[in-house]
Formats: C-alpha cells, sequence, structure tokens
C-alpha cells in the first residue's frame, strides 16, 4: 500500500499528464510516496530476490521474482518519468548499459548515426560494435545540423544518437531540430542528457524518442552509485525490446543501488541549479583571466553554442566546462596538480568538484586537444572554488596532496 501527495496516480500507472505540482516538489518528495505499514518518509531498502506465494500458489504481493519486477526500482523509475514526461523509465547497472540497451535494438545492415564528440568510452564500444555487426556507422559534427543532414543524407536509418551538452567539449545539438531531421529518414531519436538532467532540459518534449542517463553523476550526484537509466516517450515495440533486454538479459541495478539513486535524486534540482550557477560564474571569471586561452561553456554570450542552448535549457547551462591554459600539456598538468579544493579524479556531476586533464585519460584516439582540462562543478562555495582556480593558475608548483584547512 502506498498514499500519494495531493491526486498524484500509482506509480505503476503509465502516464504523460503534466503534474499538478511542480517538479521540484515532485522530486523532493520521491512522488510523495509513504511506505505502509510503518508509514516511512524514506523508502525502505527492498533486496528480496524472491517472494512467497499463498497456499493457493497465487503471488500475493505480484511479484514473482527480483530480476524483473523489483519494488525497489518502482518510485525511482516513475519519478524520473514523470520528470523527463515519459511513458516510462528503467533502470540500469550503469550509462554503458543503457546506452547498449537502446543500441541493441540495430541488426546488421543498419544504420547507426553518432556525433563525433560523445563519451569516449561508448564512441570506443560503439565503433568496435557495429563493425563487429555489419552495422553502418556514420558520425556528424554535433552542433552542426549541416553535418547532420550530410551524414542523414536521405538514407533510411535506424538510430539516431545525440549527445548534447557533449562530453568534454560541452556542444549543443539543436535537439527538436535534429529529431525532425531524424524522423525524417524514419530514425529513432536517442538523446544523452547525463548533463542537462530534466532540471535544464527534457529531450523528449523536444521530439526525441528515448532519453538515456548515466545515473553515476547527476541523478545520483554523491559518487556512491553506478547506475543508467533510459526513458521512453511512448509505448512501442522498440521499448518492450529494451525491457525484455533489460529484464532477460540481466542487466539489473541492485536494490541497494536503487535505493542510493532514489536518495540522490531527491535532491536533484538544489544540486543541479547550484551546480549551474557557479560554473557560469566560474566560467565568466576563467574567461577574463590572461593565463586561460579558451573556455568551453554554453552559458558565455561569446560561446558558438550559447543560442541553441538558451532556446532548449531552461534556468541554467549545466555544471561542466572545458578549459585551456598557457603552456600546452605542461601548463594544463602544473594547473592541474596545483588545485587543492578541486579534486583530479575521472566522473562528474557530483556534490564535489573534479579537475581532469582529459586527453591522457582518453588515450590513442582521444578528439581532445592535449590541453583541455574538464571541470565538474559541485556545490561548494563559489568564492572558494575561484579562489583555488586563481591560485592554481598563479602557482607553478605542486601543493601537498591535502589542503590546509586551518
Amino acid at each position: 500500500m502506498s498514499a500519494f501527495l495531493s491526486d498524484e496516480p500509482k506509480m505503476t500507472e503509465k502516464t504523460r499528464t503534466q503534474p499538478t505540482l511542480r517538479p521540484e516538489t515532485l522530486s523532493a518528495q520521491g512522488l510523495g510516496h509513504i511506505a505502509e505499514p510503518y508509514r516511512d518518509i524514506v523508502e525502505p531498502i527492498h533486496l528480496a530476490t524472491t517472494y512467497v506465494r499463498d497456499r493457493n500458489g497465487e503471488l500475493v504481493g505480484g511479484r514473482l521474482y527480483a530480476r524483473d519486477a523489483n519494488p525497489a526500482y518502482d518510485q525511482p523509475e516513475a519519478l524520473l518519468a514523470r520528470l523527463e514526461n515519459g511513458w516510462e523509465a528503467l533502470l540500469l547497472p550503469s550509462g554503458m548499459a543503457a546506452a547498449q540497451a537502446l543500441l541493441q535494438l540495430l541488426k546488421p545492415g543498419e544504420r547507426l548515426v553518432v556525433p563525433r564528440s560523445m563519451y569516449w568510452a561508448l564512441r570506443s564500444w560503439v565503433r568496435h560494435y557495429t563493425a563487429h555487426l555489419g552495422i553502418t556507422l556514420v558520425e556528424y559534427d554535433n552542433a552542426s545540423l549541416d553535418s547532420l543532414k550530410a551524414a542523414l543524407a536521405g538514407e533510411t536509418t535506424r538510430l539516431l544518437w545525440i549527445e548534447t551538452p557533449a562530453n568534454p567539449t560541452w556542444d549543443v545539438t539543436d535537439i527538436a531540430a535534429a529529431s525532425a531531421l531524424g524522423h525524417s529518414v524514419g530514425a529513432r531519436v536517442v538523446v544523452d542528457s547525463t548533463v542537462a538532467t530534466p532540471v535544464l532540459s527534457r529531450p523528449l518534449e523536444l521530439g526525441a524518442d528515448f532519453v538515456m542517463h548515466s545515473a553515476t553523476k547527476y541523478l545520483n550526484g554523491h559518487s556512491d552509485v553506478i547506475a543508467g537509466a533510459v526513458v521512453a516517450r511512448e509505448d512501442s515495440e522498440d521499448w518492450q525490446a529494451i525491457r525484455r533486454h533489460r529484464n532477460q538479459g540481466g542487466a539489473i541495478l541492485g536494490g541497494f543501488e536503487a535505493w542510493l539513486l532514489l536518495r540522490g535524486m531527491r535532491t536533484l534540482f538544489p544540486r543541479v541549479r547550484t551546480a549551474s550557477r557557479s560554473a557560469q560564474a566560474i566560467a565568466e571569471w576563467l574567461d577574463a583571466h590572461p593565463q586561460v586561452i579558451e573556455v568551453r561553456y554554453p552559458g558565455l554570450p561569446g560561446d558558438p553554442n550559447h543560442a541553441v542552448a538558451a532556446r532548449q535549457m531552461e534556468g541554467g547551462f549545466g555544471g561542466m566546462l572545458s578549459i585551456r591554459v598557457q603552456g600546452g600539456h605542461a601548463g594544463a598538468r602544473r594547473f592541474a596538480g596545483a588545485l587543492q579544493l578541486f579534486r583530479e579524479a575521472t566522473s562528474l556531476g557530483s556534490v564535489e568538484s573534479l579537475v581532469e586533464h582529459r586527453a591522457p585519460v582518453e588515450g590513442p584516439g582521444t578528439l581532445c586537444p592535449d590541453d583541455l582540462l574538464r571541470l565538474s562543478i559541485g556545490i561548494e562555495a563559489v568564492e572558494d572554488l575561484i579562489a583555488d582556480l586563481a591560485q592554481a593558475l598563479d602557482s607553478p608548483h605542486h601543493p601537498p596532496e591535502e589542503y590546509d584547512e586551518s
């Protein structure tokens, strides 16, 4: 049994009706779910793998086996579907698993169109996967509709992949225009919206068929869960195939991880908005600094992606930016090593601020300049983050591993 705020439908119902409550409220209160019989305000952790039948062999609770019917998924999946204004959401064990659940729709001989700038591990996997299965792979420049038109070129296409803002250049693709182009050649349109999140952009409302997230990042937001998610705009044969892939293929998330993900999603709006405000202030400060030769952030009026980003992102431009500093590769290393509050680590979207010298991490075949530094802005005081950036830009030496709190 469960109780919901106002006239909220049960989580098992699929609806695209606009909620009477604002998404900030739905997120903070986890759709208003109160767990029975104790009226828990926090959802219990569901760890059982199987469920007992009654003496007649009936499933009293409606659950057969946790792989495809884990109650730990109900609330976070329903919440994400509502935030994206989608039909239904599915949790998966990583962002890569979410991407692969979508890409398994492809059959030999079909076409896949992807951006050149995208998450490097997925780009590498896609190239191997398509070559192995005989799938035609075509790449386009993220922010260029002309490049996308040429990639589609009137050819029947099975999937069009969009990543916006794109990691690590933060190029922004016009989702509405790109979706129309994809649909014109029969493509299903997928948007990786990991960086924007439903706080800033809702691709399904702009014409995409599916939206995916590496839920490890902003949706969880605490660097303690690896998870992925896919949301569908409507029910379809493709969506049922994705559901079968998750349930029967075993690409499932653990009950404790689902609970942690829900915990993180309840603070999604204040975290993303704080990070976005701070990133805007930091990007503007860095853009005026003589030691910085380039800042990539769509919130800057001079950024080539600003106009499109302003049209399709609401309330901010995200917490991610990339910079290049004086001194090339060596200068980037000195800067990253001199930072004290920013931790040098892989990943993004958590409460702590991170820096990464990106090209050495991606390795051979990277499209990144060898001096590009990726910054993930957390929720610390922006004044402290700017002070840390300032001292690192002025310091030629590496500081101690831990900063002095005195």
